[in-house]
């Protein structure tokens, strides 16, 4: 199975804003899908992705993304990994 992985409920291992904040990676899913109308279950049988994984990529909760994932992921959305994924300047 492909995707991100769960998230570390209590927030450590990371260098994000603090506790339930483990990175400051943001993902831009939600964005990308609307502006070419597409729905997070079509782009998961498109990408052949779980829309579970997808779901916990899109809403920030994952702590690590396949490169298949996200080749699958970009394929799909014609763009680039910096199209999907952007980093949060620290707090």
């Amino acid at each position: 199975m492909r995707g991100a992985s769960a998230p570390d409920r209590d927030g450590a291992g990371g260098e994000g804003g603090g506790p339930g904040d483990p990175h400051r990676i943001t993902c831009h899913l939600d964005d990308l899908l609307r502006e070419r109308g597409m729905t997070l279950v079509e782009l998961a049988e498109r990408a052949g992705v779980t829309v579970v994984n997808l779901s916990v990529l899109k809403n920030d909760r994952a702590r690590a993304v396949r490169f298949s994932t996200l080749t699958a992921v970009c394929d799909v959305l014609r763009c680039q990994p910096g199209d999907v994924l952007s980093l949060r300047p620290r707090s």
